[in-house]
């Protein structure tokens, strides 16, 4: 599974340049401080969520998930008369670009490939924007199968 979280967090970093990084979210965005330890833009990446079911002795299934959090410092006034509102429409798109990058993707045949299922967004002291996007995928799990 370690390789399925490595190979999206390499696409999301290759195909999305403008990210200053992408790590494992390790509630970096849950701080008491005046700052944050990230830089924005950012994505963040949940550790994969699995229900197994056993299929096989030593086989199993797994529905997962896996939640991507795209953080943005949002400095720029974007009220209507500002002149700066289309900084709102390149938010939503580069969160669009996260989605289509991801959706659909499968790294390996033990896997099905990503479906999103959740998305929302939301707002963070210091003037930053959070949209978080949950993926489903099922995954085939052979790794304890007795092999003779």
């Amino acid at each position: 599974m370690e390789d399925i979280f490595l190979a999206i967090q390499e696409r999301i970093a290759l195909k999305m340049p403008e990210l200053s990084l992408v790590d494992e979210d390790y509630g970096q965005l849950v701080t008491e401080e005046d700052t944050y330890p990230v830089t924005f833009p950012c994505v963040l990446i949940s550790t994969i969520d699995a229900d197994w079911t056993d299929i096989g002795i030593g086989v199993q299934k797994g529905d997962c998930n896996i939640t991507v959090k795209l953080a943005i410092d949002c400095y720029d006034d974007t009220h209507y008369a500002s002149g700066t509102a289309d900084k709102i429409r390149e938010r939503l798109q580069m969160n669009n670009s996260l989605y289509k990058l991801l959706q659909g993707f499968r790294n390996t045949k033990e896997m099905g490939s990503l479906k999103r299922v959740k998305s929302t967004d939301y707002s963070i002291p210091g003037g930053k924007k959070v949209y978080e996007t949950t993926f489903r995928f099922a995954y085939h799990d052979n790794s304890a199968a007795i092999h003779r």
